[in-house]
């Protein structure tokens, strides 16, 4: 490995993301084109987005761990993700863009009343901060052994990058560099998968040096059970998850909701199968990997046959996705904060100058707390114990009872809390107190069952015994009226320079991610001229990126800004 190469790729490319953040730091002139994109993002830069929020370093680490250690199993258990999302898209997405809602938590505040919306901010944000501060632990421990650099500084740094531009740009910003950040690790990626077979000798091998059980769909403790249980977990999590929930409110309508739920499904048939070989290929190369070692097996795959620079790359694809699915929490968190908080509870008539300055700090703010629990990962077994965990515990309680309140016009705000606070009681005990007490521990499978199955059994029961007595929550008839005014109120508010501001935003948007995308294939070009081996990939892979940048820029091209709909008297430059 040559890693001055591979630091220049590394400072470049980093360079260029937060170069990105600043180009979007004017163009979020209120709460709606900051958090929300105007609510006008095309569809497929929505669901790319939501692949790249769904996706970080974790995937390498953890389930390349899991790759490694069990095999196919690995692409069995993210393949729920794929499941979760096709019924997302038939049934969950469409609902959450009829509610009108900014946030999920407006939602819940509107349909569920503003308890249970103060309970579930503090839970989220609790829980948000664990999750995403546990997943830049692995890119960070990845970065500091690839170039010799120590982790707890390189821990730091990282995170203060990754909050900078989610402070400065918001969602633009954060969806811009998702897709730059999917275009660059696909394309590691792509260029490690045939070197890696090539090192290995090929498929035979391959399937010559591994276990007999390697290719089976199950295996170890990941048992049908675990499986069906993480199908119910993704429908709630991508259905219900509010970093999700921002991508199908942010669209035009409810079609285009739908369809990115089914981008993100078609993203997770496919990309499993790629992401995972590599550590599985490793396994046959050297299976002497134990203990918390096997989360190394995708950075030891890439070390040993990458050339120089793309290692540099691949460790920038893999930094950049976990920004992406850490500073998309980061801005969901911080529009919950800033819309349901400040401005809900605290200060009703905020100007948009001060909300902006208050969504900004506030993305400083959790994203500090963040890199403190990613300094903390070590301590707590390593990042496939603490996301399955946390995930386990706090999945179904938290994300079961706002989608069932979707649907159903008699769940009240106080069965709802009921409801979690059982869910939560009962996960922690099984968790925490039943280990040390009884002596007793759940495996992952009934970890995951209880912590998913319990709610939906408790929100079935009462809907069966609601629906008997004949009981209509009051807060769905003070919800229907609140959403029909909001609709109105929409409609009233929306000015002809907002509509202006919205196409405006959205076509610089695209010209962006055409630039970054060319900026990619110049990289690789150049890069391509230091590879001593898979140099052909390297260069056909970065014509591919060049000749895909001009699918934004013709997208950009079609956003038409005639001069009548210009304001009179004022003059706006297009491209900010």
């Amino acid at each position: 490995m040559n890693s001055t190469i591979d630091t220049i790729v590394i400072v470049v490319f980093s360079a260029f993301v937060l170069g990105i953040g600043m180009l979007f730091a004017r163009t979020g002139r209120n709460l709606k084109s900051f958090f929300a994109g105007g609510e006008a993002v095309p569809w497929f830069i929505g669901g790319l987005s939501l692949f790249m929020s769904f996706f970080s370093a974790g995937t390498f680490v953890a389930w390349g761990s899991i790759a490694y250690k069990h095999g196919w199993v690995a692409i069995t258990i993210q393949w729920t993700m794929c499941i979760g999302a096709l019924i997302t898209a038939l049934y969950l997405a469409p609902r959450w863009k009829r509610t009108g809602a900014l946030t999920a938590a407006e939602f819940i505040r509107e349909r569920l009343g503003l308890q249970v919306q103060k309970v579930y901010i503090f839970i989220f944000t609790l829980v948000s901060i664990f999750i995403k501060g546990s997943v830049l632990y692995p890119v960070a421990r990845l970065v500091s052994a690839s170039l010799d650099l120590p982790l707890i500084p390189c821990t730091i740094g990282l995170g203060l990058f990754m909050i900078t531009y989610t402070a400065v740009g918001g969602l633009w910003a954060v969806m811009v560099t998702d897709i730059l950040q999917f275009v660059v690790l696909s394309a590691a990626v792509f260029i490690l998968l045939p070197l890696s077979f090539d090192r290995v000798g090929g498929w035979d091998g391959f399937v010559s040096h591994v276990p007999d059980d390697f290719f089976n769909l199950l295996n170890g403790e990941y048992t049908i059970g675990f499986v069906l249980a993480f199908v119910i977990y993704h429908i709630c999590y991508i259905g219900g998850n509010w970093t999700m929930v921002q991508r199908y409110t942010s669209v035009d309508s409810e079609k285009s909701a739908r369809k990115v739920a089914y981008l993100f499904a078609g993203l997770y048939l496919i990309s499993p199968v790629i992401w995972m070989f590599p550590p599985m290929i490793y396994k046959a190369l050297n299976p002497a990997l134990t203990g918390l070692d096997t989360e190394n097996a995708y950075l030891m795959i890439c070390k040993l046959v990458l050339p120089p620079g793309l290692l540099g790359l691949m460790l920038t694809g893999m930094y950049f996705s976990t920004s992406a699915s850490a500073n998309t929490a980061l801005n969901v968190v911080s529009a919950v904060f800033t819309n349901d908080i400040y401005k809900g509870l605290m200060n009703p008539g905020a100007t948009n100058r001060q909300l902006i300055r208050v969504a900004r700090g506030s993305s400083w703010f959790f994203g500090l707390g963040m890199i403190g629990i990613a300094l903390l990962v070590p301590a707590a077994g390593g990042i496939v114990e603490v996301v399955l965990s946390i995930s386990a515990i706090s999945g179904g309680p938290l994300l079961a009872p706002p989608i069932w309140a979707l649907f159903s016009r008699r769940l009240t705000g106080k069965t709802t809390l009921w409801v979690s606070g059982i869910g939560l009681s009962v996960n922690l005990f099984f968790k925490v107190l039943s280990p040390l007490l009884l002596d007793f521990k759940l495996s992952r499978g009934m970890e995951t069952i209880v912590g998913v199955g319990l709610p939906l059994l408790l929100l079935l029961a009462y809907e069966l015994w609601a629906r008997y007595r004949g009981i209509t929550a009051d807060e769905y008839g003070n919800y229907v009226i609140s959403r029909e005014q909001k609709r109105v109120n929409a409609l009233q508010e929306i000015s002809q320079e907002e509509v202006l501001e919205i196409k405006l935003q959205n076509r610089f948007g695209m010209k962006v991610i055409a630039g970054a995308l060319a900026f990619t294939a110049i990289m690789l070009f150049i890069l391509s001229s230091f590879a001593e081996s898979g140099a052909a990939v390297t260069l056909t892979i970065g014509v591919v990126i060049l000749i895909s940048a001009l699918i934004p820029f013709r997208a950009a091209q079609k956003i038409k800004i005639g001069s009548e709909e210009r304001p009179a008297g004022k003059v706006i430059n297009s491209d900010h």
